[in-house]
């Protein structure tokens, strides 16, 4: 099977927000990878992979960091894929460091950027982009936001059994 979504992080620190995607991913029978790289530490393994991912069948790219956030930028200025940007929350500024650097591309470079720590909106991206040319997965994804949907509905309903002295419905 080869994967047509690439999960990348620029080290395992990340997983546990980049395994929502993957889960997301795995349930939608999509076929992924997912690799730690370090836009500071790996460059030219970066490089590497960002020139050849279209090559090995890659279709988008999902790409998490931290800190200085540069490895979705350095990723999207070496490929024509598009390419999702995750910043992930780190222990000084909350993420807000790696949001403003994923999200402050020049003309050119665009890199779509989630929220932080927002690996399941990534997944959920990348899934709408494939089901452009995937009727089936089309279907899947509008069976899926039915169920957000219905989900909310039970919610409400729900909310009604909850009593208090003053609460009217």
């Amino acid at each position: 099977m080869t994967p047509i979504v690439s999960i990348i992080m620029g080290s395992t620190s990340d997983l546990p927000v980049m395994e929502k995607a993957a889960q997301l991913l795995n349930d939608f029978h999509i076929p992924f990878e997912m690799n730690a790289l370090s836009a500071h530490r790996t460059p030219e393994a970066v490089e590497e992979f960002a020139k050849n991912a279209r090559k090995r069948g890659i279709k988008v790219i999902i790409a998490a960091a931290g800190m200085a956030a540069a490895l979705p930028g350095v990723i999207a200025a070496n490929t024509t894929l598009p390419v999702i940007g995750v910043p992930v929350k780190g222990a000084v500024l909350d993420g807000v460091d790696a949001l403003y650097s994923i999200i402050q591309m020049p003309p050119g470079i665009p890199v779509a950027t989630v929220a932080i720590d927002g690996a399941m909106n990534a997944a959920i991206l990348a899934v709408q982009m494939l089901a452009l040319a995937d009727d089936e997965l089309a279907q899947a994804f509008a069976a899926y936001k039915e169920g957000l949907k219905k989900k909310i509905t039970k919610a409400n309903e729900d909310l009604k059994e909850v009593k208090y002295e003053y609460k009217t419905n």
